[in-house]
């Protein structure tokens, strides 16, 4: 079902509305002049302090729309230490990207947070694409436009992904050089669950799916309608009756306490023909950079972050590090997880850039 951008702004507004009293309602959009949804987000930029700098660049012929966050005494004619953030499945730069790109900047890193090609406020039609090799390149065309800025130093870049911008993360840096230094947070690996569903519980329905998404892209290459996959059209009553805990709690920061216009689970049906044959995990011994994975203790997706971290034989410099008693979703927000993460990347950075 599609929707108009006006029509997911009013329902937007609805969800925001009917949970204003929950305490785990971090920011309206509407009200942050940069829409950002986080607690404690930038809200104007003041001379001399932490600053947001939306920009635009291109990338591949479409626009590509990001905020770079400057630190406090900001000075061009310096350099600082810098570091490309890759957000969620679903998500935008204004989300927990933003948060944690925010956050890093208060340690004196400049930092970018992009909206993926086809994806947020970047452009490409039709919107909702989610092809590994796009997002892949999204995170080489950020070291691109980030590298040229004024203050960063190309010799001190580190990258970080969280959720699926940790599985294409770990995919950039195994031939991205530019990258000194790699983490992730809450590490999905998108091909894989899409393949053989989340904990490996769509098994015997994958050839259904590649079939259902064989029909998608021809329907659309004979001029037909765009068919799309996980729309978040659900009632509170089905959300409740998901069996895992991440999609659960995903719903509840989607579509209620982190809502944002430009964020949606959606993503093209025929996207599918590319993410179920791959997977974050091939060539993992390529990256030989330092390694920091960051993953809730109680995160249903922990395996993913296991799994590829004991696949990263090229690096010997490598870390799992387990958030005590966090989930997959609340390492995006609850701030004693996100205190818990920044602080352990404040270290990571601080040694290896």
């Amino acid at each position: 079902m599609h929707r108009t951008f006006s029509a997911t702004l009013l329902a937007l507004a609805v969800s925001v509305a009917s949970v204003s009293s929950n305490p785990a309602m971090a920011a309206d959009y509407r009200a942050n002049p940069f829409t950002l949804t986080y607690a404690g987000a930038v809200e104007e930029n003041v001379p001399g302090q932490l600053n947001v700098h939306p920009v635009t660049y291109t990338l591949n012929g479409l626009h590509i729309a990001a905020n770079v966050y400057t630190p406090a005494g900001y000075d061009p004619g310096k350099t600082y230490p810098t570091v490309v953030v890759a957000h969620p499945n679903g998500g935008v730069k204004e989300q927990v990207a933003g948060l944690y790109a925010q956050r890093l900047a208060e340690q004196g890193y400049i930092t970018i947070a992009m909206d993926a090609a086809y994806q947020g406020s970047s452009g490409g039609a039709p919107g909702g694409v989610d092809r590994p090799s796009y997002r892949i390149e999204d995170i080489h065309g950020a070291a691109d436009f980030i590298t040229g800025y004024p203050g960063v130093d190309g010799a001190r870049l580190g990258l970080l992904g969280i959720c699926g911008g940790g599985g294409y993360a770990l995919a950039a840096a195994q031939t991205d050089q530019r990258f000194k230094t790699i983490a992730t947070v809450s590490m999905f690996n998108s091909g894989r669950v899409r393949r053989n569903g989340f904990a490996d519980s769509q098994l015997d329905s994958i050839h259904e799916r590649l079939r259902l998404a064989s029909e998608a892209r021809a329907q659309e290459a004979a001029g037909g309608s765009v068919v799309y996959s996980g729309d978040a059209d659900m009632t509170d009553a089905q959300i409740a009756a998901l069996p895992f805990e991440m999609y659960r709690q995903g719903y509840e920061y989607y579509w209620k306490t982190h809502a944002h216009p430009g964020s949606t689970f959606r993503y093209t049906t025929s996207s599918l023909l590319d993410l179920m044959r791959w997977d974050a995990t091939d060539q993992i011994e390529l990256i030989d950079q330092p390694l920091l994975m960051i993953a809730g203790s109680k995160a249903d997706s922990l395996y993913m972050t296991e799994e590829a971290f004991a696949k990263a034989t090229g690096t010997q410099d490598k870390e799992l590090f387990q958030i005590d008693g966090a989930t997959h979703i609340e390492t995006y927000w609850v701030p004693q997880y996100v205190d818990a993460a920044i602080g352990k990347l404040g270290e990571f950075y601080g040694r290896t850039l």
